[in-house]
């Protein structure tokens, strides 16, 4: 017996760049069958570095575990044939613009009816209705529109202009709880025999993921809140995130400091706040002759809260990681990479990163065949049509849904 929670889950994937193949991966890895649904010209994330040997890491981090069907979705006839596809599948997930599966013939109303089991998830930018609803979304404007980026701003000494974006926060977070909806509309058809539609909105989640400045919006506060701040070693930071009161005295006691645990500058919350730039001095001072590990080691053995700041080649190679099994290594044809597996793990199932990344069109007579049960020369004349294409040139020309 199988081993995966989501085996015997066909999932057909419509989605690009990186929320919806995010959220997709993630069913992989439970054991879903993902059919990622690709133009001609295959997911755009396939060109985008690194590359190595003509494969792109990027692509194989989001995508390993899927199988590709490469599909002309403008000739005669792909319509039909996807629409087959999802008659006979678990799941749909797509993160196009709001309308454009609808004028495809692809959306949810259109499919319920050939599969009432279906579970259809749409992600966008900011849902499927409302004003905004057909604007292009990419993560770096959801973290502009909903106020992540100046909060992040206000707890900057001195710069004027809001930070640069480079993590894509809105994107695999929009994509995280796109997966934990589609699980609940599973569990949910299982006790009522229906699917349903599913309209996330990635707006709505980075809202969500600002819990106290959503409520301090509401209720205006006289004083900030006191911020995490780096504390500077010899070579380089350490965050000390000294939160609750048994934190603090163990941090005095540590530091070699007992005395302020008895000091009214520190000794309450209240008296920190009021004099937390003093107290963020005294541990830049006592750090200051000491390095990063020497720090760590130090908070570490006395039960304070730390990290040393390590860059993210040190975190791969770190050995606590490495035995929780966080990585898996996979092959994509240019050699191996790691590609991490999920955050969680299961008593009595498998939860990681599958050792296959699809070649553009690799499993599209394999698909076929055995969900359709179509035969070769069936599937030869989806080639002749150019409705089928490979990374083999096999067909040419049209541009898919882009």
């Amino acid at each position: 017996m199988s081993s995966d929670i989501l085996s015997g889950v066909r999932v057909l994937d419509f989605t690009t760049i990186v929320s919806g193949p995010y959220c997709t991966r993630l069913l992989a890895d439970l054991g879903a069958e993902v059919i990622k649904i690709e133009p001609p010209e295959g997911d755009f994330i396939r060109t985008q570095p690194p590359i190595r040997a003509g494969k792109s890491a990027y692509f194989a981090h989001l995508n390993c575990g899927k199988k590709s069907l490469a599909i002309d979705l403008r000739q005669a006839g792909a319509i039909d044939l996807v629409q087959q596809l999802a008659a006979k599948s678990d799941v749909v997930v797509e993160n196009s613009r709001p309308g454009v599966m609808q004028r495809l013939g692809l959306d949810y109303a259109t499919l319920a009816p050939l599969n009432a089991r279906i579970v259809y998830c749409s992600i966008s930018g900011f849902g499927q209705s409302g004003p905004w609803a057909t604007r292009s979304a990419y993560a770096p404007m959801l973290h502009a529109a909903s106020g992540f980026d100046l909060v992040n701003l206000s707890h900057q000494d001195g710069l004027e202009r809001p930070l640069n974006t480079g993590i894509f926060v809105g994107d695999v977070l929009g994509g995280t709880y796109a997966f934990g909806a589609i699980q609940s509309a599973l569990l949910a058809r299982e006790r009522s025999g229906r699917g349903d539609c599913i309209d996330l909105s990635m707006m709505d989640g980075v809202l969500g993921m600002l819990i106290y400045e959503f409520q301090e919006a509401q209720f205006p506060q006289k004083k900030k809140n006191n911020i995490f701040q780096p504390t500077r070693a010899k070579d380089g930071f350490i965050m000390i995130a000294a939160v609750k009161p048994n934190n603090y005295e163990a941090l005095a006691r540590a530091v070699g400091h007992p005395e302020w645990m008895d000091d009214a500058r520190f000794a309450t919350a209240k008296g920190r706040a009021a004099n937390w730039a003093w107290f963020m001095s005294m541990l830049d001072e006592w750090a200051s002759t000491r390095t990063m590990a020497e720090c760590e080691a130090i908070l570490t053995g006395g039960r304070v809260p730390c990290s040393r700041y390590y860059t993210v080649r040190e975190a791969l190679e770190h050995p606590h990681l490495a035995q929780r099994g966080s990585f898996e290594v996979i092959d994509d044809g240019a050699g191996p990479l790691k590609v991490p597996n999920p955050a969680f793990k299961f008593g009595n199932a498998s939860a990681q990163a599958r050792n296959y990344v699809p070649a553009l069109g690799a499993d599209n007579a394999p698909v076929l065949s055995s969900v359709l049960g179509y035969s070769a020369d069936r599937i030869a004349a989806l080639y002749e049509k150019q409705i089928l294409h490979d990374d083999r040139g096999r067909a040419s020309g049209g541009h898919g849904n882009g």
